[in-house]
């Protein structure tokens, strides 16, 4: 596995946009569990929810990394949208406009 701090520019930040699904899929557990958590924190801050269900937050995460490992070119940005619509429309979760 790679840490994904080979991925920081050299005061230490990651361009979470720019990564890839393959950098996700092939870096170490903890590293997926951090990065992960923190994009679904930006995704709730941006529907202005300010709360966590832990449940369904790892659930998010290892559906994440599923479609990671099956569409490694995919940016993780795009992979966590689309693993957040997925289990929203499972639910029939409809977000407000």
């Amino acid at each position: 596995p790679v840490p994904l701090s080979a991925y920081a520019d050299k005061d230490g930040f990651i361009d979470v946009q720019a990564l890839t699904c393959a950098q996700l899929a092939g870096t170490f557990q903890e590293d997926a569990d951090a990065l992960t958590m923190w994009y679904s924190g930006w995704y709730n801050g941006l529907a202005k929810k300010h709360y966590i269900n832990l449940a369904r937050a790892k659930e998010a995460e290892h559906e994440t990394i599923v479609y990671c490992k099956a569409n490694p070119q995919t940016k993780v940005i795009k992979a966590m949208e689309i693993v957040f619509d997925k289990m929203r429309k499972d639910r029939g979760i409809v977000l407000a406009k």
